[in-house]
């Protein structure tokens, strides 16, 4: 992982729950906050990484710890992945979508008494930026990636303006019967594919694509700077 300007903090969740975050201040001129939501594999250096991208680009950025109920300090490092996915899918189910909600939410408090504030999150954390954003009153914009289970929410409409992220070679989300069921359902929500697979934003994994991994960052920024 690269320097590292964050640090760990105590945040309360909207039911009283208090959990750890990420946390990492923006550089120059702050633009807004941006929430940004773990894959299954906790706060790995992967999610660090993105919160001190938001930081650089003059987002303060929280990345929410949001297994703590049940596993506090679970991380899974990006080569450690496949050894651990059937426990990263566990907690996820098991955290259900209003532990989520009141943990993005405590967060979602807390960055929005300084301004505007945004989503983003990856696989996981990329449906429950969709869900935040359909659910969650405030929220400036939602950057979602690979979000799984996303076409199982397409009866939900974001109130803030979003954008979708998938990867054409993506073996978890086709093509064909999920992302297409997305664009049908929201044809103003712009889906972007990238000839990529599935967790291409991840450094240090067999999925990380770098062309596809800078052009959607440089497409958050550019939502999350017109909101």
């Amino acid at each position: 992982m690269s320097v590292t300007t964050g640090s760990m903090i105590r945040v309360n969740s909207r039911d009283g729950f208090t959990f750890d975050a990420y946390h990492v201040m923006a550089q120059g001129p702050r633009k807004g906050g941006v929430i940004v939501v773990q894959e299954i594999f906790g706060l790995s250096d992967h999610i660090k990484e993105m919160a001190e991208r938001f930081g650089a680009a003059g987002y303060e950025a929280i990345a929410p710890s949001m297994y703590d109920r049940a596993a506090p300090g679970f991380i899974v490092q990006p080569r450690d992945v496949a050894a651990n996915m059937a426990r990263g899918v566990e907690l996820a189910m098991g955290n259900g979508p209003e532990n989520a909600m009141n943990d993005i939410g405590g967060v979602f408090d807390l960055l929005s008494k300084s301004g505007k504030t945004c989503i983003t999150g990856y696989c996981y954390g990329g449906t429950m930026s969709w869900l935040a954003g359909s659910r969650i009153d405030g929220l400036a914009a939602a950057s979602c990636y690979y979000g799984g289970n996303i076409a199982q929410m397409v009866g939900m409409t974001p109130t803030c303006p979003t954008i979708c992220h998938f990867g054409a070679k993506d073996t978890h989300i086709p093509l064909v019967g999920a992302v297409d069921k997305i664009q049908a359902a929201h044809p103003a929500i712009p889906v972007y594919v990238y000839d990529a697979g599935h967790g291409f934003a991840r450094k240090q994994s067999d999925d990380y694509d770098a062309a596809s991994d800078v052009l959607a960052f440089d497409r958050t920024i550019a939502l999350f700077d017109g909101a």
